[in-house]
């Protein structure tokens, strides 16, 4: 209760009963490890409802070596909004595990950095 209600006569203020008080917030406590494990159960429902909805969405890719393959353009390539969002194609050259690549230009000339199958496709010819 707030101040107010001691000084002015309540309703509330006329009605407590301390007992009941006391019960109902022991009655509360013990209730609390099983809202607890409520919360937790339904937080890792969710969890793995969020999962498999992301799961679902990611399409894998998985590229040999000699495959062709096309690269995500980087925003500085982009002079317009009409310009292609994708530039290659390029040869993998090593298959680095956990979606990591390296290509090569047709050329045969090294590309600096690996590149994750995230932002690779499959270049048809």
């Amino acid at each position: 209760m707030i101040p107010i209600e001691i000084q002015e006569s309540s309703p509330r203020f006329q009605n407590f009963m301390m007992e009941e008080s006391d019960k109902g917030r022991k009655e509360n406590l013990n209730l609390l490890d099983k809202v607890r494990e409520q919360a937790r159960v339904r937080a890792e429902a969710l969890k793995r409802r969020v999962e498999l909805k992301q799961k679902t969405k990611l399409r894998p890719r998985q590229f040999q070596v000699a495959d062709l393959v096309m690269r995500k353009a980087h925003p500085y390539q982009l002079e317009n909004k009409l310009s292609p969002k994708w530039s290659g194609p390029f040869c993998v050259v090593e298959v680095l595990g956990n979606g990591a690549y390296r290509l090569e230009t047709l050329e045969g000339r090294a590309i600096p950095r690996t590149w994750n199958d995230v932002n690779l496709k499959f270049y048809f010819s």
